[in-house]
């Protein structure tokens, strides 16, 4: 697993969906440069992410339900601490070998 931003709003994320949906690839992209000044922006240089994850419970998913786990298992932290998060969800046979 590969982990983009080491601030801690980032750190929080890869470990909530490390512990709640074990992926098999994980990759935690800090966007929030590219938003700097906006709507959402904070200051905190943590408010805007893309979250690359391959799980495979999400196989048979439809990707409004794999959003939907992703969301769950960060909880609070899309209220509170991240303005935003594109999120790319797959299931381990979606990945080309």
């Amino acid at each position: 697993m590969t982990q983009e931003s080491k601030g801690p709003v980032a750190a929080e994320i890869e470990k909530r969906l490390t512990e709640t949906l074990a992926p098999v690839h994980l990759r935690v992209i800090n966007d929030s440069a590219q938003h700097r000044g906006h709507a959402g922006d904070d200051g905190s240089g943590e408010s805007h992410f893309t979250v690359e994850i391959v799980a495979r419970q999400f196989e048979n998913l439809s990707r409004v339900d794999r959003q939907r786990a992703v969301n769950s298992a960060l909880g609070d932290m899309m209220k509170e601490r991240v303005h935003a998060m594109q999120i790319r969800a797959k299931a381990p046979s979606e990945i080309a070998k």
